[in-house]
């Protein structure tokens, strides 16, 4: 399949290349801002699984760059366009319009970028090359947030924590669902257990999530630290996937919660609680009801609290379900569809092509047999 097919098949693709985005994901994270806000009052940002980099490029055109980026620069156009025809005199409307707010490059902006595969460097952003599931690298993370950090201190929580952390990373997908799931729930859980050492009182996560059977209990053990947890379907994302993202607002852990490395959010007395093969009275957090539903109880106390509201228990609505929104405006393009491309097309070339692709090699035999595109000589 040429480029030319790739632009027609994907609308993103080709958007991105066009307005300079590393890869189409970027228009995911815009999505997202224009349905939760994200980046109001954040100056300190932490990007997990980060490469190629187009998260950390839109984070760097709207904090380092103060750019009018996704549907705020539509906005703003939209805006100077109708004060120049009213300045014309070729529109008569006398309804007042607010002015969109000027976007400005923010002050002591901090942004940390981590994947395990290196990335192109980004002016303003602090790129690491280091694995979000091993507990190595939040000293790293904590060293780069604040230079003053001892590495040799047994503290893992930051001085000065961030206002906002973002995931969007996912395993080499294998075609088993379930096995997918798992390993993105995982990652997912990794991620969390980051965010909870460096996010401030009040702060927002948000991480790329599989759906499946069993993600309601993701989204329990995130509402258990934070007081909103969304679930959300950016416009630019395929309806074919089972990708979403969970979107987690204001960060409030538990009175007297500590991130640890060994037991993060509780999970050891949680596990042990839930160990039990009865229902919410005897122990277990999660109940299955004849009508299919799954109820959680949500009740973070401890267990000897726990014991004596235990005949209480059963008066207290233990039902929460994640609200699940669609984002970005109807007229956006469709992620699934074909495009007609507009008449002389010019295809373009990626803005950043992988750095060191795992499928470099396999490229570089295909060459050296007789084609890039797996044509090999003698081939019928």
């Amino acid at each position: 399949m040429g480029k030319s097919s790739k632009d027609k098949r994907d609308a993103y693709y080709r958007l991105a290349k066009e307005q300079g985005w590393r890869a189409r994901s970027a228009f995911k994270l815009l999505q997202l801002d224009e349905e939760f806000d994200l980046f109001n009052g954040v100056t300190r940002v932490v990007d997990l699984c980060a490469a190629p980099g187009s998260w950390s490029q839109v984070l760097s055109r709207v904090l380092i760059q103060g750019q009018q980026v996704g549907r705020a620069a539509w906005e703003d156009k939209r805006y100077k366009e109708l004060l120049r025809l009213r300045q014309q005199g070729s529109i008569v409307d006398d309804s007042e319009e607010e002015a969109p707010t000027e976007a400005k490059p923010r002050k002591d902006v901090k942004i940390v970028a981590i994947d395990l595969q290196p990335m192109s460097p980004l002016e303003g952003i602090t790129c690491l090359k280091a694995d979000i599931t091993h507990s190595s690298t939040i000293p790293l993370l904590l060293q780069a947030l604040d230079p003053d950090y001892d590495p040799t201190s047994s503290s893992i929580e930051a001085s000065s924590p961030v206002d906002l952390v973002l995931s969007d990373g996912a395993p080499d997908v294998t075609g088993l669902h379930d096995l997918d799931i798992y390993v993105q729930s995982q990652l997912l859980w990794a991620a969390l257990n980051l965010a909870l050492c460096v996010l401030r009182p009040g702060g927002k996560f948000v991480a790329k999530i599989f759906r499946g059977k069993d993600v309601d209990l993701l989204y329990a053990q995130l509402k258990v630290v934070f007081q909103s947890v969304t679930v959300a379907k950016p416009r630019s994302s395929r309806a074919s996937s089972v990708e979403a993202f969970i979107v987690c607002t204001n960060f409030q852990p538990p009175k007297g919660f500590k991130a640890s490395l060994d037991n993060p959010l509780g999970a050891g007395r949680r596990l042990e609680q839930s160990s039990s093969t009865h229902d919410n009275l005897n122990g277990s957090p999660r109940t299955v009801r004849d009508d299919g539903i799954v109820e959680l109880d949500m009740d973070t106390q401890s267990a000897e609290d726990a014991a004596s509201d235990r005949q209480g228990l059963a008066d207290r609505s233990t039902r929460w379900i994640a609200p699940f929104l669609a984002c970005g405006d109807l007229s956006a393009f469709d992620a699934d569809a074909s495009h007609k491309l507009p008449e002389g097309h010019v295809s373009l070339d990626p803005i950043q092509p992988p750095t060191a692709p795992p499928y470099k090699r396999a490229l570089e035999e295909r060459k050296k047999m007789g084609g890039a595109y797996g044509k090999v000589k003698g081939a019928g």
